[in-house]
């Protein structure tokens, strides 16, 4: 048995960044596009254009740097303030794991758990 945890962050009671949205921004550092990092996650171009664009307006602040496509190729890049958010919410996940494993433990791992029909 597991224990498995969704975080995810809020601004006025609407979902601006987790999981997903966190697993795109990486995908744009190791890729160095916005496309190739869609792809990685299976989703379309388009709807990671309106995560990025979503994420920039609730935060207030320029996340994802474009450069348009043409002869000599085009490609993204992460500001500051993106990788800085980055590394925020890796390190509240990696803590919040770290409290449910504790947890699960305490709670599971101690004492055989029967379930009854």
């Amino acid at each position: 048995m597991e224990i498995r945890s969704k975080i995810w962050l809020e601004i006025d009671g609407e979902p601006v960044f987790g999981s997903g949205r966190r697993a795109l921004l990486d995908g744009i550092i190791r890729h160095g596009s916005i496309n190739r990092a869609a792809k990685d996650i299976n989703i379309s171009y388009r709807k990671a254009l309106s995560y990025i664009k979503t994420m920039e307006q609730r935060f207030g602040k320029r996340l994802v740097e474009r450069k348009a496509g043409g002869k000599s190729g085009g490609g993204a890049i992460l500001t500051g303030e993106a990788k800085e958010l980055l590394q925020r919410y890796k390190t509240l996940e990696d803590g919040i794991n770290v409290m449910l494993d504790k947890k699960f433990k305490e709670v599971f791992a101690s004492k055989k758990v029967t379930l009854k029909n």
